[in-house]
């Protein structure tokens, strides 16, 4: 422990020296960097702008932050959030921030879950009428919105059930546009771990209410509500029977690692040595990586949300990979 705590301090020293003394010289860029903070507040990413489109029938929006020296048509990285989250969550904007610093564009998409220009966590009482495949579709509208915009050179990240979704849309869709794919701690899933997470946080059986879900599709009410329903990560709430299904039915497509022979694209995954929400990721990534193009970089001490240092070692680790693809 001692040792790690003395590796931690020294790693903050020497990215710090790194990263601010070919900068302490240049008074502008300093206070630039700081009034730009006291404007917008320390919860939101300096000269992002939020862009709209409309998707079946939603407007959809996302945080667009051109780079400096850049322009909106030059390379541009697609972040896709985790379960029931946003674009603002921590990891999403130091992604940001620290790809903006490396000259690199983003868009961090919100997912729209089923509600019109949705902007905040997900609010356990609002009826859950979205579809786990509604992500993939959303990624694809803003791979095209990108596209119309000038962009040649996407690269499509995600994080957490979003890395699941983003991975999912790379299995599926094959553009040109799209040159490489980023996953960052993406979710893993099997059918008896699934049903294991439920029955331990609900004290129910998954197979209950599958079965009464599955019974109202087939009976063509799919989107009637099931009420006092455990979801995801509310309980006692609302969803349609379609939503329930999509959810929470048998899908490998929801287990990351089976997804990698399937993308053409360029892989690097990230994983956390620390993380206690994806469990077997490196494992199985091991074993369904593939060829030479593809990459697997564990952070030593990260968790699940690659805080502060370690969100600069997942970047650093990506500009590399770039680099060689």
């Amino acid at each position: 422990m001692v040792e790690q705590i003395a590796t931690y301090e020294q790693r903050i020293i020497n990215r710090f020296l790194n990263r601010t003394w070919g900068r302490v010289m240049n008074v502008t860029h300093v206070m630039r960097v700081v009034l730009a903070l006291l404007v917008i507040g320390w919860g939101s990413v300096a000269g992002a702008n939020e862009v709209t489109l409309k998707h079946n029938g939603l407007a959809l929006n996302a945080n667009l932050l051109v780079a400096e020296d850049q322009t909106a048509s030059n390379r541009t990285v697609l972040i896709t959030h985790g379960t029931l989250a946003h674009n603002r969550m921590e990891i999403v904007e130091a992604l940001q921030e620290l790809l903006a610093e490396e000259g690199l564009n983003s868009l961090a998409i919100n997912l729209s879950l089923g509600i019109d220009n949705r902007h905040n966590s997900y609010d356990c009482a609002v009826p859950h009428t979205y579809k786990y495949s509604d992500a993939v579709e959303e990624i694809s509208a803003w791979v095209g919105w990108l596209k119309k915009g000038g962009v040649e050179h996407i690269i499509v990240m995600g994080h957490s059930r979003g890395g699941n979704q983003t991975a999912w849309y790379a299995a599926e869709h094959d553009d040109p546009a799209v040159k490489q794919v980023v996953l960052v701690a993406p979710a893993t899933w099997s059918e008896q771990g699934a049903a294991t997470d439920y029955k331990k946080k609900y004290k129910i059986d998954l197979a209950e209410p599958l079965k009464r879900a599955r019974e109202m599709v087939a009976n063509g009410k799919g989107g009637e509500l099931m009420q006092d329903i455990d979801f995801i990560y509310c309980s006692d709430t609302q969803a349609t029977a379609e939503a329930f299904v999509s959810n929470y039915h048998p899908d490998s497509r929801r287990n990351s690692p089976d997804l990698f022979a399937k993308i053409g694209e360029p892989l690097l995954v990230i994983a956390g040595t620390e993380d206690k929400v994806v469990t077997g990721l490196v494992e199985q990534t091991g074993k369904h990586l593939g060829d030479g193009n593809n990459r697997l970089i564990v952070i030593e001490g990260a968790d699940h949300f690659f805080r502060d240092l370690y969100a600069e070692e997942m970047v650093e680790g990506l500009m590399e990979f770039i680099a060689d693809h």
